[in-house]
């Protein structure tokens, strides 16, 4: 039967048919369930009681599915519960008090229910109110059915998360070993709100970001960290643990914060699960487990939840942080600052004007037009699915590069190429539309990430939009540069044997070790120009000898080999003018 939008079990309907009478008195049917399963005020007013009561006489209605989005909604299957809950008990035993602060139809309530017999007090907050009566109703079948199991006293409590009083209630429980365990929503704020929802926390700079971090990206925060904060900085004091479902990227933004924040947890563990086999979602989730009450530690083990597999230790370590503390302690001799200073390519976000293939001789744009243009600023460009072997010099696309430096006129087009001109006029509407403010007040078809580095003959270069920490050495084409777009990062040389070490350094044993042990695989731009800029080239180089080197790079003689020793030895401000 349904009631209250969640389907009632036989034995929990034949509980109330037993007891039609007391329907009739919330109270005293209150009193009657307390005694049952331990579940304090099941019913909060008769009125509540009275529609059980009319549904038993009916005995059919319909149930329709909630906004799963408006509440971050991605219910904890029945296995994976008891297979969390098994595991945070295997680990820590003696639980005499559980919260969960998002409790949703209350399956991890009731697993861990299932894993011990000493509890005392158990507290679920839930926002949807059916959800509420659907763990109600889950954990009075399970005592129905298991009468001589013991019976902590259980508040399901239909309330915002974001609202409730946990400092209260930790003050209230702070003598008893403590759980804190669930699934909060895995959306952020900014999610949220662009669909009008109410289940949002009180607009506040929680993670002290300065006043522009706060009004731009990072004040978009994850609605599950917001949620994992409270609770540490609630129930830290505890004895006792911390276990949720979050995404990967909440527990690396604990991890990272707890520097700061030096909540009292250790021996965090970090275990991957299967998103899209569990909830159907494509997500990097976790279980993130944590002990309370201790000396506070700054390091995460990562496992994988289903074997146990060991896969790295990450967060602090020799003062930085770290992916893997292990590779990190090994190659942590060239984390320092690149001498070179790595770009990213061309921007111009008009990619079917600005970009084109050649064929039959012809030039074809993005429209699929055949289009007549001078040579002089057309340039081979690549993009980030092109940097995947160890060299190249060619290249599927064309582009147009309009400055030579950022804000230069480009008048001079109309007078000395009429082809080129006429062709980006006719498309102005185009170059117009473009939204970004970068190009406010700045002259006809400008483009950016430009300078004099974009032309340097030799580019040693990397992806910034996949995993691989290959990079490529690019030549030009014809005695022509070649151009990367702005999804990738880039160094350039004049002097081939110039590129070539720095290409061989970049890609060696030692960098390959430093740059996995300090990059996490699924932040979105795991790759970005901060990392890179850490790279110490001198000591990249003092850890690798010319013989080496020599099988590698062919023709190369010593006289390279200590030109660009000497070289890296120039001063950062220097050597930011050569290219």
């Amino acid at each position: 039967m349904i009631c209250f939008e969640t389907h009632i079990t036989d034995s929990t309907l034949e509980f109330f048919q037993k007891n039609l009478k007391t329907l009739f008195d919330f109270y005293q049917i209150n009193n009657l369930v307390k005694k049952v399963s331990g579940i304090n005020t099941f019913f909060t007013s008769q009125e509540e009681a009275t529609e059980l009561l009319e549904k038993l006489k009916e005995n059919n209605s319909i149930v329709s599915e909630p906004n799963r989005r408006e509440y971050g909604d991605f219910q904890t299957n029945e296995n994976l519960s008891e297979q969390v809950a098994k595991y945070v008990f295997l680990k820590q035993n003696g639980f005499e008090f559980i919260l969960e602060p998002t409790c949703g139809k209350g399956n991890f309530i009731l697993a861990s229910i299932k894993q011990s017999n000493s509890l005392k007090k158990i507290v679920g907050v839930e926002i949807y109110q059916p959800y509420v009566w659907a763990t109600k109703f889950k954990i009075l079948d399970y005592y129905l059915t298991n009468k001589e199991i013991n019976k902590p006293e259980i508040d399901i409590i239909h309330g915002n998360a974001f609202e409730f009083d946990y400092n209260q209630l930790a003050k209230s429980t702070s003598d008893l070993k403590t759980l804190v365990i669930g699934n909060p929503p895995w959306v952020t704020n900014s999610e949220l709100g662009s669909i009008d929802s109410k289940n949002l926390p009180q607009k506040s700079n929680f993670k002290k970001h300065s006043g522009f971090e706060a009004i731009t990206g990072k004040g978009n925060f994850d609605i599950g960290e917001y949620i994992s904060l409270i609770m540490l900085k609630c129930f830290e004091n505890h004895n006792g643990a911390f276990a949720f479902l979050i995404k990967n990227s909440v527990v690396k933004n604990l991890i990272q914060d707890q520097k700061r924040n030096c909540f009292k947890i250790s021996q965090s563990e970090k275990l991957n699960i299967d998103s899209k086999k569990e909830f159907n979602v494509s997500v990097n989730a976790c279980l993130f487990l944590t002990q309370l009450n201790t000396e506070p530690d700054f390091t995460c083990k990562e496992f994988d939840f289903y074997n146990k597999e060991y896969l790295t230790t990450f967060g602090w370590y020799k003062d930085k942080f770290v992916y893997s503390v292990e590779d990190y302690d090994k190659s942590s001799i060239v984390d320092g600052k690149s001498i070179f200073t790595w770009r990213s390519g061309v921007k111009h976000d008009c990619s079917k004007i600005m970009e084109f293939e050649r064929e039959n001789g012809h030039y074809i744009n993005g429209l699929g037009k055949e289009i007549n243009l001078e040579d002089k600023l057309v340039y081979g460009l690549l993009k980030s699915s092109d940097l995947k072997y160890d060299k190249t010099n060619t290249f599927r696309k064309l582009t147009i590069i309009t400055q030579k430096k950022i804000g230069q006129p480009t008048k001079y087009i109309k007078e000395d190429l009429p082809l080129t001109y006429e062709y980006l006029s006719s498309h102005k509407e185009f170059f117009d539309k473009r939204k970004s403010s970068i190009y406010k007040d700045k002259p006809d078809f400008s483009i950016f990430g430009i300078g004099n580095y974009s032309f340097a003959k030799y580019k040693v270069a990397i992806s910034g939009l996949y995993k691989s920490t290959h990079f490529t050495l690019v030549s030009p084409k014809d005695s022509k540069t070649i151009m990367l777009d702005d999804t990738c990062y880039f160094i350039g040389f004049d002097d081939l044997k110039m590129a070539q070490i720095a290409h061989l350094l970049v890609n060696s044993d030692l960098v390959q070790k430093f740059l996995k042990s300090i990059i996490f695989s699924d932040s979105k731009r795991s790759i970005n120009k901060d990392t890179l800029m850490r790279i110490d080239f001198e000591k990249a180089f003092q850890s690798n000898d010319f013989e080496k080197a020599k099988d590698k790079i062919s023709d190369l003689e010593i006289e390279h080999w200590e030109e660009f020793g000497e070289m890296i030895k120039e001063s950062i401000s220097e050597q930011m003018t050569l290219f």
